[in-house]
């Protein structure tokens, strides 16, 4: 889904990203000057209401897998969204570059699991040998096959514990 675009203004890139939630009129990239291999590419930033501008982002170069397009993937985060935002940022013809959301899921054709937190890892962030797939922090499941509760709660009555909590 497209969310926004940033172009060439004045020499610099500038552009907006708009969701149903989150409107970032403006919004602009500043290259990042490092030796790290790790860095990101640039860093996202945004007018904040003083207007001054904040970093609320990075992007790192990416790889298709099936395609072979280099494209950067990142998260837009600030302490007043709910969770990051993932983003990929797509090369267009005049310079800049179309900007997309993608949920995280477990599946992508861009490696990984998407461009969220768990990719993250996978660009140098993060502890790379946790394998979020196996362990998701949630711990095992309390479902059986059948869809019935399991485990140490299977002998849970709802409706009795509420009657007896609330009278």
């Amino acid at each position: 889904m497209n969310i926004g675009e940033v172009r060439i203004v004045n020499g610099r890139l500038e552009g907006r990203v708009a969701t149903r939630t989150i409107d970032l009129p403006r919004i602009g990239l500043r290259k990042v000057d490092s030796q790290n291999p790790r860095a990101p590419v640039y860093e996202i930033l945004a007018l904040n209401v003083a207007r001054r501008w904040v970093q609320v982002g990075a992007l790192w170069e990416a790889v298709a897998k099936k395609s072979g397009e280099i494209f950067l993937a990142g998260n837009i985060d600030d302490p007043s969204l709910p969770e990051p935002l993932p983003v990929a940022f797509f090369p267009t013809d005049n310079g800049g570059y179309s900007i997309a959301w993608r949920r995280d899921t477990l599946r992508s054709d861009f490696g990984g699991t998407g461009f969220g937190a768990a990719n993250y890892d996978r660009m140098g962030g993060g502890d790379a040998g946790y394998d979020r797939a196996e362990d998701s922090g949630f711990g095992a499941s309390t479902a059986a096959m059948d869809g019935s509760l399991a485990g140490a709660d299977a002998g849970f009555d709802r409706q009795a514990d509420f009657e007896r909590l609330n009278g």
